[in-house]
C-alpha cells in the first residue's frame, strides 16, 4: 500500500458547491479533524495510506479536484507508445495491439475495493469485448508481482502492466484526484488505427467504465 505524506498536500477552500457541501473545509490555516479523516478514508477506499506526521495548508484562493496536469493524449490523436512489464513479468508494448480495438485502463492500485470491482467488472464483462474484436488492459503503479497476485486472485482474464514511477500516467496526461493524493483512474478506447476513441474519467464509479467503453465499442 502506497504512503502519502500530508506534507506533500495542499488544500484551498473550494468553489465546485458539490465538493463545498461533501468536505468540512474551515477558514482558518488548517483543515478540521473531521475533513482530515474523510480524507483519509477515502485514500484508504483506493488503496492508499495518508501519513498524519504533518499538517495541512491552503497556499492559494484557486482549488480543484483534479491535478492542473493538461491532458497530452486527446480524442482523435495517437497516445504515446509504451513498454511495460506485465503480471509475469514480460515486457508489454501498445504497438502490439495495434489493428484492433484496445481498451487502456489507468486504475490507482490493486486490491483496494473500488479498483477491485473495477477490475472484476471488466472480467465479468471480458466475453463482450473479446466479441467487439477488443482487447482489455489495466495499468497501475503496482508492480508485476503485486499484479500476478491481483490476477490471480480475482481470475482476471486479461493483461495488467506495471507503470512503476507512472511515467506512461504522466505521458499520458492521466489527471489525479483527491488534491493530486489519488492517482486517477481514467479509461482510454483506441480503434484499429491506434487512435483514441474515447476518454472516460470517473474516479468513485468504476463499472461505469464498462458501461462506456462497451457502448463506444458497439459502434466502432
Amino acid at each position: 500500500m502506497q504512503q502519502i505524506s500530508m506534507a506533500a498536500i495542499s488544500l484551498s477552500p473550494p468553489k465546485h458547491t458539490l465538493v463545498s457541501s461533501l468536505l468540512p473545509f474551515q477558514s482558518s490555516t488548517k483543515p478540521s479533524s473531521s475533513f482530515s479523516q474523510i480524507l483519509s478514508k477515502s485514500l484508504r477506499f483506493h488503496g492508499l495510506k495518508l501519513s498524519h506526521s504533518s499538517s495541512l495548508s491552503y497556499p492559494s484562493p484557486s482549488f480543484s479536484t483534479k491535478t492542473s496536469i493538461a491532458a497530452k493524449v486527446e480524442k482523435g490523436t495517437v497516445p504515446p507508445p509504451f513498454k511495460l512489464k506485465d503480471q509475469d513479468g514480460r515486457l508489454v508494448s501498445l504497438s502490439k495491439y495495434r489493428g484492433k480495438p484496445v481498451v487502456v485502463y489507468f486504475y490507482p492500485a490493486d486490491e483496494s475495493p473500488g479498483c477491485t470491482k473495477q477490475a472484476c467488472s471488466f472480467r465479468d464483462s471480458y466475453e463482450k469485448f473479446k466479441k467487439a474484436g477488443a482487447e482489455v488492459v489495466g495499468i497501475s503503479g503496482d508492480d508485476p508481482s503485486s499484479h500476478k497476485e491481483f490476477a490471480k486472485k480475482y481470475r482476471l482474464p486479461y493483461v495488467l502492466l506495471s507503470d512503476e514511477g507512472d511515467e506512461v500516467r504522466k505521458e499520458w496526461g492521466v489527471p489525479s484526484d483527491l488534491f493530486g493524493a489519488l492517482p486517477g483512474r481514467q479509461t482510454y478506447v483506441l480503434d484499429k488505427t491506434g487512435k483514441v476513441q474515447l476518454i472516460y474519467n470517473n474516479q468513485f464509479q468504476p463499472e461505469k467504465h464498462i458501461d462506456e467503453t462497451l457502448k463506444l465499442l458497439e459502434s466502432l
